[in-house]
């Protein structure tokens, strides 16, 4: 669409729903009425009423489907772009909610076109107080969410074999395999140890750089490896959003000369509404796992 063919009342729906959006997050900051946690009000009703305001502002000008749809796309870019801007969200960060912010957005505005066409104030009301009473209610709530996901990796090689490549292993050089890695996020590289005891510290490196902090509290030779995560790098693609507090592998003698590895992580959840980015921080915890055991497996079966 070009600049020029944009109407005056096109332009303030764009511009008094990224207004609305930005006012209510800045409020429910300054009130810290969830400190460090993002509720499902910021990313499913706040795109929702953006669309709404939008259709209001539209509501004389008789726009076709495809228009709007154009126009609330448009909408959903100045508000992912607002966000890296002020926000300071990551580019993956970004990548991940867009799917969110771009459907409620898009459904907002043919609600809201749907609402203002009949003209029903009753109608009108009704659905506002509805969103207003979810929002409210949302900001209320408690908010707490810990997850454990585990994954189980069979490698043709002993126990004793594998159990030199778990505490500690050497760069994997494989190619990513998982989209995500491919277009930026940080994947794990090697893992150094400074003792072989409980106690000892553990470095888990990633390709930026990046460096988590690990320390043993289960050291079982051929058995157990525990890990607390006790710092993590200050990154925008991972505070605020996601803490991993506790990392293990577990291996089990199979009896015919193979062994079952299984890695389990326990994090937790910074970013709501759970059924949607559960599924992406489940998902990316299992390619951690399989890029990390996977490695184990190529090193331990190359005796």
């Amino acid at each position: 669409m070009n600049n020029r063919n944009y109407k005056p009342e096109e332009i303030k729906g764009l511009v008094y729903s990224n207004l609305f959006a930005f006012s209510v997050i800045g409020m429910t900051r300054l009130l810290s009425l969830h400190p460090g946690v993002f509720i499902y009000a910021e990313f499913v009703i706040i795109p929702f009423v953006m669309g709404i305001i939008c259709s209001w502002f539209w509501r004389s000008l008789e726009l076709k489907g495809a228009r709007i749809t154009a126009l609330s796309v448009l909408n959903c870019t100045l508000a992912i772009l607002l966000s890296a801007i002020f926000l300071g969200e990551g580019v993956i960060c970004l990548i991940i909610v867009s799917p969110l912010i771009f459907g409620f957005v898009i459904t907002g505005t043919f609600v809201g076109r749907a609402m203002f066409k009949k003209d029903n104030r009753n109608l009108n009301i009704s659905v506002l107080s509805l969103l207003l009473f979810l929002f409210v209610a949302d900001s209320l709530s408690k908010h707490h969410h810990e997850r454990e996901v585990s994954d189980v990796v069979v490698i043709n090689a002993p126990v004793k074999e594998v159990w030199k490549h778990v505490v500690s292993f050497e760069r994997i050089e494989e190619k990513n395999k998982f989209w995500l890695f491919k277009v930026g996020m940080p994947s794990p590289v090697a893992a150094t140890v400074d003792g072989y005891y409980e106690g000892a510290g553990r470095k888990c490196v990633f390709s930026n750089g990046y460096i988590f902090d690990e320390k043993i509290v289960q050291y079982k030779p051929g058995e157990n490896l525990t890990f607390d995560i006790v710092k993590q790098p200050r990154d925008p693609e991972i505070m605020g959003h996601i803490d991993i507090s506790r990392g293990q592998f577990i291996l089990k003698d199979n009896g015919n000369g193979t062994t079952t590895l299984t890695g389990n992580s326990w994090y937790r959840l910074y970013v709501f509404p759970l059924w949607y980015y559960d599924i992406w921080a489940e998902s990316i915890t299992r390619n951690v796992h399989l890029r990390v055991m996977d490695h184990i497996k190529s090193l331990s079966e190359k005796r």
